[in-house]
């Protein structure tokens, strides 16, 4: 079987296409970062705004809790993903 010039270029084509998927893939975005670890911290509430709480860690970047019925400067511990903006209270 033979293959013609347009049958040679897209199989080149597609193969590019999956060699840059895998590159991309495991190099430039590793599918570990997808992946964070819990960090537990014991904060004060800062306010709460109907039902959202706001605290400060110590990474300093605001925490959002949500369905939250406490009141500031009542003191909790949280439970958030590693560099993201969101938390959940943990049950002593």
């Amino acid at each position: 079987m033979t293959l013609n010039s347009t049958q040679k270029a897209t199989y080149a084509f597609v193969g590019a296409i999956i060699v840059a998927g895998i590159v991309l893939s495991t190099i430039v975005f590793p599918f570990w970062n997808l992946i964070r670890e819990d960090v537990y911290e014991e904060v004060k509430i800062i306010s709460n705004d109907d039902g959202i709480c706001y605290v400060e860690t110590i990474d300093l970047i605001p925490k959002k809790i949500e369905n939250c019925n406490l009141s500031p400067d009542d003191t909790v511990t949280i439970k958030y993903p590693e560099g993201l903006p969101w938390a959940t209270v943990v049950d002593p």
